[in-house]
């Protein structure tokens, strides 16, 4: 193939072709990439370019001298959006833990790596040491989607992410360091100045990535940027800063937009979400297209030239260092062991070490070290089998280990009201998980008095994070009473939640046309097929609206049920194989047989005394009493 445009397409739809399907069938995103790229490059050949020397990977063929810089710049902006995530107010009691997991874990998972590439794997001991230094990674790009998938407690999760993100640009320039030990060593170069000049580099590039990080905030925060700039410009100056970096020192821009990236996220900018949010969005693209391309890089050649013994290279690897790692590196931490037990297992592998492999791999045979060429299979073969083992366990193991719900997900409602009160009491009377956060205590009340689960303080707060499980909801209903209030709270929690999970009250009774109602992409889906404004649902609600489940079957299908509710009623949600659909304006529900239908309906009428006494099979009471009856209800 030599049509550029063409390949980039084709690159582009099996990245997000991979991902979205990994969203629907609920599957680590990274597997379906990892296959996608197989299939394009070594099995199908598709980017083979006629042309080519023999032996040449059809990518680096296909881009020619772009190839590498493609790389570069991919993971240099995967890690700087890595390190937005860091903010030193989660550590709050994991100090010591993260701690242990990157000094003394580093040099222990290095040590250990390099002994087993060695000695199972077969490389020389030159090369085994560059790739245990590749080895201490475990990439966020792999760690942060297995997280979102497993709902992790707080705990587990900060320190699998920090230890994802931080080891990064670590083990790059461990590898960094033992190729610069064989290279400039052998040009007559003492280990002294080798170790100095590295670790001057370091520092300096770790200084250049803070400046950086202080610079953009100094200007975000004086206006000197507008803010439909600020996107743009903070990509551009992460290139720069990490191309600076590396002119300093080979893959010490990694550290360096590492650390500007943390220095950001723990600036306090105003609109450090958008940016965040941004980043996000350009990491998907860049992990999707990245993946593919490195995947479809692979030759038969250098795959057949691997034996049986990377079997035992992997399990080594996953069942003997990473435990022992783990749980030497952690001993006085104060860490519980169940939360030592999976940070052992969880180690999954990913772009960037792919990228560092394939880097110094072919670096390491053009200076006369041919096995070298063995570490992209290599750095393949581990991403593979952690990923694949570590993304089709961690939800079972953490939910074992009582480090995840075990629970559906659950539903979050912000606004207390007695509407609010009695629909979350009727979800856990259905046993959905349900709780209601509000500012007031008074209100509040209500869902205290039916014993359901509750939050005083701001769900928007920074504090929130820290004392809510966000985790544990996979829905939320903005239904207080401001309209503005709802509608930030809706936008605030779309990137985590989903827009498509979140339901706001029609405070007002607006319509949807109306010119003055907030715009509707501050918004999420209008709770209720009516639109019912809060005044009207709690005007039933003091009416006797009551709610009502039902169960759909063949004996009792949806039209028998829709007839019997009457005209006067609201589907508040279904239940369709313990997935859970709110009723919205922009997307009414439709029961069907085996649903689980949650109706709210009016009080049902007071039968007459006449009628309750035929029905009990009893002769009418006397018409005084039955009036006392009556005033009495």
């Amino acid at each position: 193939m030599d049509n550029l445009v063409l390949a980039f397409a084709i690159i582009g739809a099996l990245g997000i072709g991979a991902q979205w399907l990994a969203w629907r069938l609920n599957f680590p995103a990274i597997v379906l990439m990892a296959i996608a790229g197989v299939l394009a490059g070594p099995v199908l050949q598709i980017f083979s370019a006629p042309d080519a020397a023999p032996g040449t990977p059809p990518m680096e063929a296909l881009f020619g001298e772009f190839y590498r810089p493609i790389i570069a710049v991919a993971v240099a902006v995967i890690l700087f959006e890595g390190g937005l995530q860091l903010n030193f107010s989660e550590l709050r009691g994991l100090t010591r833990g993260v701690r242990r997991l990157v000094f003394p874990g580093v040099p222990i998972a290095w040590f250990l790596g390099a002994a087993t590439t060695y000695l199972i794997a077969g490389l020389s001991w030159q090369v085994s040491l560059l790739f245990g230094g590749i080895m201490v990674v475990t990439g966020p790009t792999v760690i942060i989607p297995l997280l979102r998938q497993s709902k992790l407690n707080p705990r587990p999760a900060t320190l699998l992410k920090w230890e994802g993100i931080v080891n990064d640009p670590i083990g790059a320039l461990l590898a960094v360091v033992v190729y610069e030990f064989l290279v400039i060593g052998e040009h007559g170069g003492t280990s002294g100045e080798i170790i100095s000049s590295l670790i001057l580099a370091a520092l300096l590039a770790g200084g250049l990535g803070y400046a950086f990080g202080k610079f953009v905030t100094a200007t975000f925060r004086r206006g000197l940027v507008p803010e439909y700039l600020k996107p743009p410009v903070l990509l551009t100056l992460v290139l720069i800063c990490f191309e600076l970096a590396n002119l300093l020192q080979h893959e010490a821009g990694l550290l360096s937009v590492t650390a500007m990236g943390v220095t950001l996220a723990n600036a306090k900018i105003a609109s450090i979400n958008e940016l965040r949010l941004f980043k996000e969005n350009i990491t998907v693209l860049l992990v999707s297209g990245v993946f593919v391309i490195l995947t479809a890089n692979l030759t038969v050649q250098s795959i057949g030239a691997l034996d049986w013994s990377i079997f035992w290279f992997l399990a080594a690897m996953l069942f003997v260092v990473r435990p022992l790692t783990v749980f030497i590196s952690t001993i006085g931490s104060g860490l519980p062991w169940k939360e030592r037990l999976l940070v052992a297992w969880i180690a999954p592998r990913g772009i960037v070490a792919v990228a560092v492999s394939s880097f110094f791999g072919a670096s390491l045979m053009a200076e006369g070290y041919m096995d070298g060429g063995k570490l992209i299979p290599l750095a393949f073969g581990m991403v593979f089998a952690t990923v694949v083992l570590h993304g089709f366990t961690i939800t079972p193991l953490a939910k074992w280990l009582g480090l995840a719900s075990r629970e559906r997900p659950g539903v979050l409602i912000v606004g207390a009201s007695p509407f609010s009160a009695a629909l979350a009491a009727k979800l856990k009377e259905m046993e959905v998980p349900v709780m209601v956060a509000d500012t007031s205590w008074r209100r509040l009340k209500p869902a205290r008095l039916a014993s359901v689960e509750t939050y005083y303080g701001e769900i928007l707060s920074e504090v929130t994070e820290h004392h809510l499980d966000l985790n544990r909801y996979g829905y939320l209903l903005a239904l207080g009473g401001n309209e503005s209030h709802n509608a930030l709270v809706a936008t605030d929690l779309a990137p985590e939640l989903g827009r498509a999970a979140i339901y706001q009250v029609n405070a007002r009774g607006k319509e949807e046309d109306d010119r003055k109602a907030l715009s509707y992409t501050l918004q999420g889906r209008t709770f209720l097929h009516s639109g019912a404004a809060l005044d009207e649902l709690l005007r039933r609600h003091y009416s006797g609206w009551i709610f009502q489940r039902t169960k759909l079957s063949e004996e009792y299908p949806p039209e028998q049920y829709k007839k019997d509710l009457g005209a006067e009623h609201e589907i508040v949600l279904l239940i369709r194989k313990g997935v859970i659909t709110f009723a919205s304006r922009e997307v009414p529900v439709k029961p069907e047989i085996g649903d689980t239908v949650l109706a709210y309906i009016p009080k049902p009428p007071d039968k007459k005394p006449a009628e309750k006494s035929k029905a009990d099979g009893e002769k009418p009471k006397e018409t005084g009493e039955a009036k006392t009856e009556s005033s009495s209800v």
